[in-house]
């Protein structure tokens, strides 16, 4: 049951993402674009992702457990540190010059979208790279 919610889960997002316009480079540097011919039309997207995101955060944070009966892990971090700063300038630099982020890169890649492959390389070699760092500072100091 629970591997059919995820997969119903991922596919109306992968659905709505199409339908939206996210899935689209062109559509999101138009965006994106800003002194030039800007199209408004993905902040509404974006509206309306945040508004079901503040209900359904609210919602959850109110349940010991989620529908499917697993346990809630939600985000507790609050701080705006170096890293949040570099990784959010990181990511909107990302976006900007390839008109992907990941959730519809992926989509665009089971599209069969050159470009998308690309990027979907070129992200997971910078997971890759960030856990590899990341081990590196997590791992106790040897003397």
């Amino acid at each position: 049951m629970v591997l059919l919610l995820a997969f119903s889960s991922g596919l109306l997002f992968g659905i709505g993402l199409i339908v939206a316009g996210m899935a689209d480079p062109a559509k999101v540097l138009a965006f994106l674009d800003l002194a030039g011919a800007w199209d408004p039309s993905l902040a509404l997207v974006m509206g309306g992702a945040i508004a079901v995101g503040l209900i359904g955060f609210s919602l959850a944070g109110k349940r010991p457990r989620s529908l499917v009966g697993g346990a809630m892990h939600l985000p507790t971090a609050r701080d705006i540190d170096a890293r949040l700063i570099g990784g959010s300038l990181a990511f909107g630099v990302g976006w900007g010059l390839a008109g992907f982020c990941p959730g519809p890169a992926l989509v665009a890649l089971g599209a069969g979208q050159f470009k998308a492959l690309v990027f979907v390389a070129a992200m997971l070699l910078g997971m890759g790279v960030f856990e590899l760092f990341g081990a590196r500072r997590a791992a106790p100091a040897e003397v």
